[in-house]
């Protein structure tokens, strides 16, 4: 399948998107860690605007074929860059979100460069190693969105990567 990828500002519009994504039932479960309740705009709307106005964090919309599919951000945490990702259902097993990270890495170069993923969420974790990041650690952490304590791979992509 081919597909036009753009990663690009989010704009106050994809906000709209982004919430009905994190509603998924499915989605929630493999994020493991999103809103306490998905459902709560006001929360999502609040959440979103420390986003867009912090500026450590980079903020980009998945835009494909001209259609909101996802965002891509880095944030601080720990004094370490990290990465996180989410993709509407519907965009899902197109390789849009390998390509979506590739694309994030070149135009983002800094280094070192962390991200996490719940241990059972493989196609997560096979999506960050096959982009160069390697497992450093694990933690176990308390999942809002299963309501379970689940181990969770902390990965990095070093300097040297």
């Amino acid at each position: 399948m081919t597909f036009s990828l753009r990663l690009r500002p989010v704009e106050a519009s994809d906000l709209d998107s982004f919430f009905v994504h994190q509603q998924d039932q499915d989605a929630n479960h493999m994020a493991a860690f999103g809103a306490k309740d998905p459902f709560d705009r006001g929360v999502f709307d609040q959440h979103w605007q420390y986003i867009l106005n912090e500026d450590s964090i980079v903020a980009r919309t998945i835009e494909v074929d001209g259609s909101v599919a996802g965002h891509i951000l880095s944030f601080i945490e720990d004094d370490v860059r990290s990465l996180s990702y989410w993709l509407g259902k519907e965009f899902w097993g197109r390789g849009i979100t390998t390509a979506a990270v590739e694309k994030f890495l070149q135009d983002f170069p800094e280094r070192p460069l962390r991200a996490r993923a719940v241990a059972d969420n493989e196609a997560a974790v096979r999506i960050l190693t096959g982009r160069g990041f390697t497992e450093m650690g694990e933690e176990r952490s308390f999942a809002t969105s299963r309501g379970e304590v689940v181990r969770e791979v902390i990965l990095e992509l070093g300097e040297d990567a």
